[in-house]
């Protein structure tokens, strides 16, 4: 059984809102994810839901990426996904929330930045669920795409193999990152880890 992961695909990490996380070409991944999901018999999406006095938020880009001392909050941001906003909502040509199989709604407390779908907490300890749903429902492959490769895709992508023990493709035609340098770092970190890092759907052959 296979399930297909809609990684964080929202307009906050899109040019549509310039003013959060932008990722360039960010919100043009719908399609591919659509075809991504017809693959799968289970479709699920992964959302960031951030309250706006997070302990991690800066007012403004320059700001970002300072250290933080909070167990699972790392770095600073600026004010992203909060739910009831714009950038909270799916990018175009995406289903309906309730079209899809399972969602997950990540980084809810003010205290917690989770990158990773699969637990509430960077320690690892805290878990959303979603891996056990995937085994409930006897999912062996993943499929995953999304935003951003290098930071939310990746780290689920590897929580599924690591925790889940489960198949885990990357579909880099249904993904994009923030940055050049760090999206290849983490593509190679993934590969390393076992997991499949295809550039077309054409190379899934699971």
């Amino acid at each position: 059984m296979i399930a297909s992961i809609d990684v964080d695909p929202q307009k906050t990490f899109t040019l549509i809102c310039p003013g959060e996380l932008p990722v360039q070409g960010g919100d043009k991944i719908g399609p591919a994810l659509n075809e991504q999901a017809t693959k799968a018999q289970f479709r699920v999406l992964t959302k960031d839901a951030h309250p706006a006095n997070a302990v991690w938020v800066v007012d403004s880009h320059d700001k970002m990426l300072v250290p933080l001392e909070h167990a699972n909050a790392d770095l600073t941001w600026v004010s992203h996904a909060v739910p009831g906003t714009e950038g909270f909502e799916t990018i175009p040509e995406l289903p309906e929330v309730t079209e899809y199989d399972h969602v997950i709604w990540k980084g809810v407390e003010p205290n917690l930045h989770p990158y990773g779908a699969c637990f509430h907490d960077i320690q690892e300890k805290l878990s959303t669920g979603l891996i056990e749903w995937l085994k409930a429902k006897g999912i062996t492959t993943v499929l995953v795409g999304g935003l951003a490769t290098d930071y939310c895709v990746k780290t689920t992508a590897m929580q599924l193999k690591m925790h889940g023990g489960f198949d885990v493709w990357v579909n880099l035609e249904a993904c994009r990152g923030i940055a050049e340098e760090t999206t290849e770092t983490g593509c190679v970190e993934m590969r390393d880890a076992g997991i499949h890092v295809i550039e077309t759907l054409e190379e899934f052959t699971a």
